[in-house]
């Protein structure tokens, strides 16, 4: 995927017969959906929405209204895009847009010590999360908060990392009373 093509939303389910479909804004204000210009899919095809009631939208792609709900169920998880010129420059140097994190360095705040680099942001709705891919190991899933990632410096290129404190978890063949696998007391 291209840093130039911004994820502003997503087509979710149809809602009735007559093409209409529930659509997800990843903006801060969803009416913004639609205030950057065109939105375009993957395959490049151009796509405008119509708003009909919060959440809920009118599809027509390359001037082609959908008026059914069989081709608005093929549309179900279209992901919808804006170029990233489109978007409004960042004015403050503390602003950002969180496809800017994706390949800065990750280091820990402690003594600066390479931990990879942010491969990925992800968000499932409970907030942020920076993917950190290792060269040699597993990649790490950082939550992106001020205190996880108290520091993002774009222009140098890296944010710092103060890992989450882990709770100590049960030892294998133990469940959480401490118990073994057969329920006798350790």
């Amino acid at each position: 995927m291209s840093r130039d093509l911004i994820l502003l939303g997503v087509i979710g389910r149809p809602h009735g017969v007559r093409g209409l479909v529930h659509v997800v804004s990843y903006t801060a204000d969803p009416d913004d959906l639609t205030a950057y210009g065109l939105l375009h899919d993957e395959a490049g095809r151009q796509i405008m929405l119509d708003w009909r009631a919060d959440g809920l939208a009118g599809i027509t792609i390359d001037g082609v209204p959908v008026q059914d709900r069989s081709a608005a169920e093929r549309l179900t998880n279209t992901r919808l895009f804006i170029n990233r010129d489109a978007l409004p420059p960042v004015e403050d140097e503390d602003d950002f847009y969180l496809v800017d994190l994706i390949g800065l360095e990750a280091r820990l705040v402690a003594d600066e010590t390479l931990l990879g680099q942010v491969a990925q942001v992800h968000d499932y709705g409970a907030g942020a999360s920076l993917e950190i891919t290792r060269s040699g190991g597993a990649s790490l899933l950082v939550p992106f908060t001020r205190a996880a990632v108290p520091v993002v410096d774009i222009a140098a290129g890296r944010v710092l990392i103060d890992p989450p404190q882990e709770e100590n978890a049960p030892e294998f063949g133990r469940n959480e009373l401490g118990h073994d696998d057969g329920g006798e007391a350790a």
